[in-house]
This record gives C-alpha cells, sequence and structure tokens, in this order.
C-alpha cells in the first residue's frame, strides 16, 4: 500500500482518526482544549448551535457555532503524553489526506487555545488570578522523540534553565518553546503573564510528597528562582511545552492560558476555581468569536 502505512496512520472502520474518532470536516479552525472532559460541556453551552458531538475514552468534542464563529472544544486529559495524541491527530485531519494516506501539498493551520488550571509557584500570583504562557519549559522530555526539536525549541532558555536549576541528570532534559505570537498577542492584555513549567505528573514531578520522598526536595525552589533576561517561571501544570512544541512542529499556533487555582508558595487553594474558570472561558469565547 503507498503512502503512510495502515499501522502508522491509524484509522477507524468509518473511516476516523484513531483517538479523536473525527472526519476532517468535523473540526472548526479554532479550537480550545482544555483537560477535563466535564468542562466540554460547560463550554460548548455557550455555543448558539452545536452540530457535532463525539466521545472516545476521556476525549470529548464539540463543534458548533457563536454566531457565525464555527469553534470546536475539545478534552484532551492530562499530561503531555495525551497532547501528543491529541496534536498529531488534530494535525492530521487538515494536513493529510486520509483516504490516500498522503501529506497535503497545502498546509492548513490551526489555532489551538489551552484553557487550564494550574498552581502557581510565585507568591506574588494570587489564586484565582488568570496566565498567560509566554513560553513552556518542558521537564518531561516528550519533545526530545521528534528529530527537529532543535528548530522550535529556545536554546539559550533552556541551557539557562538547566544551569540555574542544577539540573539532575537522572531527570528528562529541559526544552523551552515560545507561545505562538499571533495569539499571545490577542490575549497578552487581559492576564497575568510568565513563563510555565511543565511536568510529566502531578505529584513527585511537581515536588509534592505524600507517602514517598522526592529525589529532588529542593526542585520548586529550583524552577522558581529561575531567571532568564527578567523572565520568570509562575506556574506548574502538565501540559504546555507539549503544545507549543508540537504546535510549532506542525506549524499550528498554540496557546496556554490557565486559572490559578493554587499557590505553591503561601499553601492556599481557590475557595471557588469554578467561577474563575467560568470568566476566563467567557472572555476566551468573547475574543475568539
Amino acid at each position: 500500500m503507498s503512502g503512510i502505512a495502515e499501522s502508522e496512520l491509524v484509522l477507524n472502520s468509518d473511516g476516523s482518526i484513531y483517538h479523536l474518532k473525527l472526519h476532517p470536516e468535523e473540526i472548526a479552525h479554532n479550537i480550545i482544549v482544555v483537560g477535563d472532559p466535564g468542562r466540554v460541556a460547560s463550554i460548548s453551552a455557550h455555543f448558539d448551535r452545536i452540530e457535532i458531538q463525539r466521545q472516545n475514552r476521556e476525549i470529548i468534542t464539540h463543534t458548533g457555532y457563536i454566531g457565525s464563529k464555527r469553534l470546536t472544544v475539545l478534552s484532551t486529559g492530562m499530561g503531555t503524553d495525551n497532547i501528543d495524541i491529541v496534536l498529531n491527530e488534530l494535525d492530521a485531519l487538515v494536513n493529510i489526506d486520509l483516504k490516500k494516506r498522503e501529506a497535503k501539498s497545502e498546509h492548513t493551520e490551526l489555532n489551538i487555545i489551552r484553557l487550564g488550571t494550574s498552581g502557581a509557584l510565585q507568591a506574588d500570583i494570587p489564586v484565582d488570578s488568570t496566565v498567560i504562557s509566554t513560553h513552556g519549559i518542558g521537564i518531561d522530555g516528550m519533545l526530545y522523540y521528534y528529530r527537529d526539536i532543535k528548530k522550535v525549541y529556545h536554546q539559550e532558555m533552556t541551557e539557562a534553565f538547566i544551569s540555574q536549576s542544577n539540573w539532575d541528570r537522572n531527570f528528562p532534559r529541559p526544552y523551552a518553546v515560545a507561545a505562538s505570537k499571533k495569539l499571545f498577542d490577542m490575549f497578552e492584555k487581559d492576564h497575568l503573564q510568565g513563563i510555565t513549567a511543565t511536568a510529566p505528573g502531578f505529584y513527585g514531578p511537581q515536588g509534592r510528597k505524600l507517602r514517598l520522598d522526592t529525589a529532588h526536595p529542593d526542585l520548586n525552589k529550583a524552577i522558581a528562582d529561575f531567571n532568564f533576561e527578567g523572565q520568570r517561571i509562575v506556574n506548574f501544570e502538565m501540559e504546555t511545552s507539549a503544545l507549543y512544541g508540537l504546535g510549532k512542529l506542525l506549524g499550528h499556533n498554540t496557546l496556554t492560558i490557565c486559572a490559578i487555582i493554587a499557590n505553591r508558595v503561601s499553601k492556599t487553594y481557590s475557595k471557588d476555581y469554578q467561577t474563575t474558570v467560568k470568566k476566563l472561558v467567557v472572555s476566551v469565547l468573547e475574543k475568539l468569536s
């Protein structure tokens, strides 16, 4: 068989892409991604009409309209491994001819905005504020599985982070990637901003200790103390570095905006973070539509 092999580009019996279970015509070019599947319906409730509703595992997709603007909201689940699946399959829907199993000659660009929740690493980033990620620094290692990482990552920031944090060689090598300028410029005035650290887990990789001791007890302090040309890491989460890195490699615009639901320095947690998330959703939808 010519083109991309069946084992590499996996399709369902109806021709839809494997994990998303979507056909190309079922997604908009403006896409909101969220980690929590339950958040999809709360966002699409703002649509004037919904034309597509699809679910497979933790991935739920709603596509519809606000006025004449077509939008998709999709849940990724948690982690950079899930972002790897979602970004590659979204790209395949618009940039691969699924019937011929060949890349299209004309590239289609998607706008993908992640709306998430996050913990602040700086004392002056208050709970219930919102943060736009200027860069994602991945401590997950995922992007190194792709050959062209050096074309998209910020080498100087990456090396500065490794040096300043005295990075443990037993941990995955970090990488830093900038947000898409097009989307950042659209939203930067509405939110606090800073670098976001992306971890491959919620507990040990983010310096939390329950019954297991962490390998690097001062990990959070080392991350929070990082400074690159006046820029600092302000929050911790689990998806942004992969979103930014794969977005750039695949030629899409990506951005993360997070509601701050905890502050790791003051040890405080939001009393009503759902209200903060709702306000964030409304403000982003208003700007997109």
